[in-house]
């Protein structure tokens, strides 16, 4: 479990990494946001499942976050996948 909480936590400083070098323009900064808050959730949900109590707590706080996850990159992987014809940022 220390691999993933590592991980989850250079995936997110990543995103933010990502988020910081693009332009200022209005698009790219909604867009980016919503990059922003998906892909920095992922670690502090982690972290909250691992402070679970018991086994069943933990699957139960994780299945919940996997759903949310599926949610919020559907949306991302909407505007920035290659086939979307969003602009280039």
């Amino acid at each position: 479990m220390k691999d993933l909480k590592k991980r989850t936590k250079e995936f997110s400083l990543r995103i933010i990494k990502l988020f910081s070098s693009l332009p200022s323009r209005t698009e790219a900064q909604v867009i980016g946001k919503q990059l922003l808050r998906s892909g920095t959730s992922v670690g502090a949900h982690y972290r909250e499942a691992i402070r679970a109590r018991s086994t069943a707590e933990f699957v139960s706080k994780l299945g919940a976050d996997i759903r949310n996850w599926k949610k919020q990159v559907t949306g991302s992987n909407f505007w920035w996948s290659p086939e979307s014809s969003s602009p280039n940022f």
